[in-house]
C-alpha cells in the first residue's frame, strides 16, 4: 500500500523507508532503535552535527518576536541584514552584497537569472547562453535542470531552458573552443568547483584558474555553485577560497544553516553589482516569499557562530585528512578502485563487481550511513563535529562491507 508521502529521489511505490527519529552529534537513530554514524551529514548539510539546542533556541526566540515578514519593497527585517552583514564579512567576492532565498535550487535559478540580466542592463541581451559542465549537479528546479551535466535528471520533463548547455567537465579545451566560437552570445560560465553529487571529483588542475581567464577574455560571468563545498567543508568559508579563484556570483545553500531551516543565496559580486545598481529607476523583479525569512536567518546566525567557535574550518581539514588516508590505503589494498575528493567531501570509486547501492544498504544495520551515487560511487561527507573514532569507524565498516565481509 502506497503511502501519503511522495519522497523525493525515490520510487514512488516504495514502502519500506528507513525513518530517523532523532539525531545528536554526528549520531543517528531509527525507529528501530538503531544508532548509526551519519557520514554523509544528511544532504551534505549538516556542518555543526544534530541535535543543536542553542540553534532550536534562536529560532523560538525569534518566531515568538516575529516569525518573519516579506522584505520585499518596502519591507525589510533586521535579522536578515544582520545576516547579510555576518556573510558579507565572510565571503569570498570582495565588495559583495547578498541575495537571499530558500534552497539551493533556487539560488542557482536566481544567479542564471541575474548573469542575463546583468548583461541585459548592461546592453548587451545577446548574451544568453549559460555553460555547464559534465557530471555537475545544480538543484532540480528548471534553470538547474536545464544546467545539470547529468542526463537521467533530465528525462520526461519536455523542453527545458533554451541556450543552456553542457562541456566536458575536465578538459579545459572543450570550454575554450566553445567560448570561442560563441564568445559575443556568453552570459555566464555555471561551476561546481568541486563537483557533489555527480560522484565527488575535484577540478582538475588548473581548470578554474583558466575558466576565469576565459571568463574575463570573453566577457562572461562566472558563476560558482558552492551550495555543498561552502560554509567550511573544503576547510575554509568557501571552495573559492580554497582554490584562489574568485567568482562573479557564488551560489550557497545547505551548511549555511546546517539544515535546521531551509535557506539558500547568492553572493552577488562588482560585475553585476555595477550593471544593477547604475540606473537607480531599475527595479529588480525578482524573489521569492520567503527570501530573508526572519526565523531561517536566526537559525544561520546561530549556525556560522557555532562553526567559528568550535573552529569547524580546521576540523574539516583533519577530518578530510583522516578520510583520505583511510580511502587511499583502501585503495592500495585492492578493496576499492581509487579514493577521490577534497577537504571534507571524500568518495571511494567502486570495482566493476561492486554496487554503491547494496554496500550503502549493508552499511547501515551495521551502523553507518554513507550515499551511493550511481552504482560505481559511495560518498562522504560527515558532520564536521564528527570524532576521529567515528570516522574509523565508517572506514571499518565500509572496508569490511566492500570486502563482502
Amino acid at each position: 500500500m502506497t503511502q501519503p508521502l511522495l519522497h523525493a529521489f525515490a520510487k514512488p511505490t516504495k514502502t519500506d523507508f528507513v525513518r530517523i527519529v532523532k539525531g545528536e552529534g554526528a549520531l543517528l537513530w531509527d525507529d528501530r532503535g538503531i544508532e548509526m554514524i551519519d557520514a554523509i551529514g544528511s544532504l551534505w548539510y549538516c556542518q555543526v552535527g544534530h541535535g543543536r539546542s542553542e540553534i532550536a533556541d534562536a529560532v523560538a526566540a525569534q518566531i515568538r518576536t516575529l516569525e518573519t515578514y516579506s522584505t520585499f519593497d518596502p519591507f525589510s527585517n533586521d535579522v536578515a541584514e544582520r545576516l547579510a552583514e555576518k556573510l558579507v564579512s565572510i565571503s569570498a567576492i570582495p565588495d559583495s552584497r547578498v541575495f537571499l532565498c530558500g534552497s539551493g535550487s533556487e539560488a542557482v535559478d536566481t544567479a542564471m537569472k541575474l548573469a542575463r540580466l546583468t548583461h541585459v542592463q548592461a546592453g548587451h541581451p545577446e548574451r544568453t547562453i549559460i555553460i555547464s559542465r559534465n557530471r555537475g549537479y545544480h538543484g532540480t528546479n528548471y534553470g538547474g535542470t536545464s544546467a545539470q551535466g547529468l542526463p537521467l535528471n533530465k528525462i520526461g520533463y519536455g523542453e527545458l531552458l533554451a541556450d543552456v548547455v553542457q562541456v566536458d567537465a575536465d578538459n579545459i579545451e572543450d570550454l575554450a573552443t566553445f567560448m570561442k566560437d560563441n564568445s559575443s552570445r556568453i552570459a555566464a560560465v555555471l561551476i561546481e568547483p568541486l563537483q557533489g553529487a555527480g560522484g565527488v571529483w575535484p577540478p582538475t588542475p588548473g581548470y578554474l584558474e583558466s575558466a576565469r581567464k576565459l571568463c574575463d577574455q570573453h566577457g562572461a560571468l562566472l558563476i560558482f555553485d558552492e551550495v555543498i563545498s561552502g560554509f567550511g567543508r573544503m576547510g575554509t568559508w568557501f571552495a573559492a577560497q580554497h582554490y584562489g579563484v574568485t567568482p562573479d556570483l557564488l551560489c550557497f545553500a545547505k551548511g549555511v544553516t546546517s539544515g535546521y531551516q531551509p535557506l539558500g543565496g547568492v553572493y552577488v559580486g562588482k560585475a553585476v553589482r555595477g550593471a544593477l545598481e547604475a540606473d537607480p529607476n531599475f527595479f529588480l523583479r525578482h524573489g521569492y516569499t520567503y527570501s530573508g525569512h526572519a526565523a531561517v536567518c536566526a537559525a544561520a546566525l546561530a549556525n556560522l557562530e557555532i562553526i567559528e567557535r568550535e573552529g569547524l574550518l580546521e576540523r574539516a581539514t583533519a577530518i578530510g585528512a583522516r578520510l583520505r588516508a583511510g580511502l587511499t590505503a583502501l585503495a592500495s589494498d585492492g578493496v576499492i578502485d581509487h579514493a577521490r575528493g577534497d577537504g571534507a567531501v571524500w568518495a571511494a570509486g567502486l570495482k566493476p563487481e561492486q554496487n554503491s547501492v547494496t554496500i550503502r544498504d549493508a552499511m547501515i544495520p551495521r551502523g553507518v550511513v554513507c550515499r551511493a551515487i550511481n552504482t560505481d560511487t559511495n560518498a562522504f561527507c560527515p558532520p564536521l563535529v564528527t570524532t576521529d573514532q567515528q570516522i574509523d569507524k565508517v572506514l571499518d565498516v565500509f572496508a569490511a562491507v566492500a570486502s563482502g565481509k
